[in-house]
């Protein structure tokens, strides 16, 4: 053809083809990512640096003489400390973990550590896998990531049972990194598909917190747990974003920078409905907390904020082409960047010394994490993604599946249409700090 016409045509659709994808992906800052979602609060946040210390103790051979301490500590007691698994102790059938119970903060908390680049087993964990191999709930999950929290759960059920009995206002949390993260994230769903293993513990109780989260369950999964699963990534992190299966990613990981590339010119040329359509496609588990940084064509660091939202379409989807992709993984660095973001949100917020108000500002989280969460479920319906949740209405009947039947077509129809923006919006306000806030209903004057 370009003969025929005396001019390139199908070199220069190419060039600029390929221009503008250059283009796109070169101005892409993992700020777009959350450039839309609301501002996390200093009480939801608080748990996040204090597990990110308790996940660096796991690296310790003795919390009583530690080496590699933070500044200030790991936060741990040693007595509180219950015991630790290494290698030997799991047969490599899974990461390294402790478990602690943390009395200051009415927890107890099983911490597990990330890869270890030198240890064959952790390869074999994630290597344990392919696409759509393993169902799970409706869903599809990691297999090799499933049958560790298998085994976890197996080997410490009889003491978190006992646990959970003798401290019932206690919470259970759950917390890893990078391979722990995924671990940790299939451990809290086996756990709450199975809580009369442990005493029938309340659903409230559970928790999990996914720092530099891997992507190991479907969509449909991953906002049907966004009430007890919260994931944690840091700016640029790689691995919350890419697609490429987690086996895939460690089989090449001497050559991670080439594969990012070709991943990313990849998903560029594959629409986010495509996406969205495939059951098998895994993602970042939960309620999503980014930490923000940097900024686009600035030289350093600024005080970090943290974003938050439980997201359906538009889930880190791209890779961002950045020199700090895979040093913004590294659990030392998410401890240092989550405490800052902590101290900032603590100094702007007013003194909360009065219970009265604490137990306000507790009740308007829950409130809205809880709103947020029913709407990301209506919204993953509304896209048609496979499997998806619809949740228990206060009126109307509920079929085998869980899916409210309403009492006219068109009040469901209105209902499943809502728009995510509407939602927020009706219930929500920003204050002077850029914080999402319940807005404050008119009193009723009748009475």
């Amino acid at each position: 053809m370009s003969i025929l016409c005396g001019l390139p045509l199908v070199e220069c659709v190419y060039c600029l083809a390929c221009a503008r994808w250059a283009w796109k992906r070169c101005l892409h800052t993992a700020g777009h990512d959350s450039e839309n979602w609301g501002f996390a609060n200093a009480e939801e946040f608080e748990p996040v640096p204090r597990l990110c210390r308790y996940i660096l103790a796991v690296y310790e051979d003795d919390l009583r003489q530690p080496l590699w301490a933070p500044p200030g500590g790991y936060g741990i007691t040693p007595d509180w400390l219950l015991h630790k698994r290494t290698y030997e102790d799991t047969s490599g059938r899974a990461p390294p973990y402790i478990l602690y119970l943390d009395h200051e903060h009415a927890d107890i908390v099983l911490a597990i550590r990330g890869l270890n680049l030198a240890k064959e087993s952790d390869y074999a964990v994630l290597l344990d896998n392919r696409l759509g191999k393993k169902k799970f709930d409706g869903g599809y999950v990691h297999n090799g990531l499933l049958k560790a929290a298998g085994w976890v759960l197996d080997a410490e059920c009889e003491v978190l049972r006992e646990l959970v009995e003798k401290h019932p206002n206690y919470t259970l949390t759950f917390v890893g990194h990078s391979l722990g993260s995924g671990v940790a994230a299939m451990l809290t769903m086996v756990v709450v598909q199975n809580r009369h293993r442990l005493g029938n513990i309340e659903r409230k109780r559970v928790r999990c917190y996914a720092i530099a989260p891997a992507r190991c369950m479907s969509l449909n999964l991953a906002v049907r747990y966004a009430d007890v699963i919260n994931s944690v990534v840091l700016q640029d992190d790689f691995l919350p974003r890419t697609a490429t299966p987690l086996e895939d990613i460690f089989k090449s990981l001497f050559c991670l920078p080439c594969l990012l590339c070709l991943r990313c010119m990849r998903d560029t040329c594959v629409p986010e409905e495509k996406m969205l359509k495939d059951p098998r496609r895994l993602y970042a588990p939960g309620r999503l907390y980014h930490i923000v940084e940097r900024k686009p064509f600035r030289m350093g660091r600024f005080p970090p904020v943290v974003r938050t939202a439980v997201p359906v379409d538009g889930r880190f989807e791209h890779i961002v082409l950045s020199c700090n992709a895979t040093s913004d993984h590294a659990i030392i660095w998410i401890e240092k960047e989550a405490q800052r973001a902590l101290d900032l949100m603590l100094e702007k917020d007013e003194p909360m010394g009065i219970p009265a108000k604490q137990k306000m500002e507790r009740q308007e989280t829950l409130t809205r994490h809880n709103v947020e969460y029913k709407a990301a479920l209506q919204r993953a319906k509304t896209l048609d993604v496979p499997h998806a949740y619809t949740p228990p209405s206060e009126y109307g009947t509920f079929d085998e599946e869980g899916e409210t039947r309403s009492q006219g077509e068109s009040s469901q129809k209105s209902s499943v249409d809502e728009s995510w923006d509407s939602v927020i919006e009706r219930h929500f306000d920003k204050d002077e700090h850029g914080h999402t806030v319940l807005k404050k209903e008119p009193l009723n004057k009748s009475f």
